[in-house]
């Protein structure tokens, strides 16, 4: 019984979703919050001249009463000279000497006598002295106010009906809100009383508010449409080089990793165009890696691979041929094998944990490196020098560089050959060496020697390396920031110097 295969489709792709654009979300961040300032502002505004209506209304009001109390105290009947004695004749004279403001009104009313016909505005009346003529009803003086309510007697009522001493009301001239007080007769006397009432019209001050208040929205309007263009502007000029970044990353591809963002200013939006930059060097040099490594990888095997080939179909049935062939073979795998490994080793000193720094004391690093190389070939091997220094370095890589270096200097000496090597501390960085008495380098020699696949000099042996050896040693010595020096000339022998840059903390002397 086979089991059951389930076939998976093509998966249906994603909608997008619709993205807002960021200057959009600005400019609308900026007109939400100056909207809601100017909506505070003009808020604000608007109890603040409603309050200061109120104010004045509430102050003309107490001022006309004040006046009028301080009047009936003191004051003088101009026709006889005397204190007044009946209300009409008190308000009559009051009236007589105000200038009430435009929007004021001013009038008396004198009640009707308990005995006496009912009279119209105006009617007159005799008092208990019989002599003097008291007039009731309406007394008004002053300039023609926006609505006479002393003249209508429905308001007439409404306001002296009340036992209220304050109110509002609604008339034809828009609210007017009024204030009255009793006036009474001396005691005594047996007049009628009477009331004093002082009105104020608010139209004006509301439409003077309401004009305040129509301008002020007119420029809350203007004021937030510039803010919003403004911060459409600022938003576009700030986002610029956010833009020009996602469309450079819209452009880069693996073939194409050229493309930078040109740097201008020092805000933090020239930092994020300098760190995309940075990471677009950081990316092309590891595609670059990437690619060599591939290309050196295809380069330096196909040899090897087209000599097994080749003694593969050549090789006939003779058992001595076939050992030959499969030693021959065998050796050229090898050396494939060496290649791959050195390759990848190149590739991996790219990567940031190539190297791990230690505390190492450099005499005990010398002495090992000085017991390695001795077994690398029949040399006079000589130590000159051991730095007594702690200082920290990859101690693993530091002695894979010098193996290298050794390893060079023998395959480029004869037998019996003086080799020398050690290590010091001096201007503030660490120097290891390998020295020898070979053939020398040429001086147009000494930089091209250190990259990948140059087999530079005569070797005193048969030499099949693949030429990765000092491009090794260069890629360890930068990986500690530092460099690999050479002295070198034809029939002088060559030195190469292990040079490493010490940091702040990085050396110390050793406690014996």
């Amino acid at each position: 019984m086979f089991p059951t295969l389930v076939l998976r489709g093509p998966q249906p792709e994603l909608p997008q979703r619709r993205r807002v654009p960021a200057r959009l979300l600005i400019m609308a961040w900026v007109v939400l919050l100056m909207a809601a300032v100017l909506v505070l502002v003009n808020v604000v505004t608007w109890s603040a001249l409603t309050a200061r209506t109120d104010e004045r209304v509430d102050r003309a009001l107490d001022q006309e009463i004040a006046e009028f109390q301080e009047f009936a105290a003191v004051g003088v009947d101009p026709g006889t000279g005397t204190a007044f004695t009946d209300v009409s004749t008190l308000i009559r004279v009051h009236l007589e000497r105000q200038f009430p403001e435009d929007s004021e009104i001013l009038f008396g009313w004198v009640d009707e006598p308990e005995s006496g016909a009912t009279g119209a505005e105006g009617t007159a009346s005799r008092g208990n002295r019989g002599s003097a003529e008291t007039v009731t009803g309406r007394i008004r003086q002053g300039q023609e106010p926006p609505y006479d309510l002393s003249a209508d007697p429905a308001m007439v009522e409404a306001v002296l009906g009340t036992p209220d001493a304050r109110g509002v009301l609604d008339t034809p001239a828009g609210p007017v809100e009024w204030e009255k007080i009793r006036a009474l007769p001396p005691e005594g006397d047996g007049g009628p009383a009477g009331w004093f009432v002082i009105g104020y019209f608010t139209a004006y001050d509301d439409d003077t508010s309401a004009g305040t208040m129509g301008t002020l929205a007119l420029v809350s309007a203007v004021g937030l449409l510039a803010a919003a263009t403004a911060a459409w502007w600022v938003a576009g000029r700030i986002l610029a080089p956010v833009r020009l970044v996602r469309q450079t990353a819209a452009q880069i591809s693996e073939e194409d990793l050229s493309q930078r963002i040109e740097v201008s200013g020092r805000d933090d939006i020239a930092a994020l165009a300098e760190q995309f930059n940075s990471m677009l060097d950081r990316l092309e040099g590891a595609f670059t890696e990437q690619r060599r490594f591939v290309d050196d990888a295809g380069h330096e095997l196909r040899t090897p691979i087209t000599i097994v080939r080749g003694h593969l179909e050549l090789m006939g049935d003779d058992p001595e041929e076939r050992r030959e062939v499969v030693r021959l073979v065998t050796d050229e795998l090898d050396r494939m094998g060496r290649i791959v490994e050195d390759l990848l080793l190149l590739a991996k000193a790219q990567q940031p944990d190539f190297v791990r720094s230690e505390p190492v004391s450099l005499a005990e690093l010398t002495s090992d490196i000085d017991a390695k190389v001795r077994q690398l070939g029949d040399r006079d091997w000589r130590l000159e020098s051991l730095a007594e220094e702690t200082v920290r370095l990859d101690p693993q890589r530091v002695t894979q560089a010098m193996v290298q270096l050794a390893a060079n200097a023998v395959r480029h000496t004869a037998p019996g050959s003086t080799l020398r090597t050690g290590s010091r501390v001096s201007d503030s960085e660490v120097r290891l060496w390998v020295a020898d008495q070979g053939p020398g380098i040429p001086a147009v020699e000494h930089g091209r020697i250190f990259e990948r696949f140059s087999r530079g000099g005569r070797t005193e042996r048969g030499d099949r390396g693949a030429g990765l050896g000092l491009a090794i040693v260069r890629a360890i010595a930068e990986a500690h920031h530092g460099r690999v020096d050479l002295v070198s000339a034809p029939g002088a022998g060559s030195t190469f110097t292990l040079v490493i840059p010490l940091t702040p903390g990085r050396v110390g002397r050793e406690h014996l």
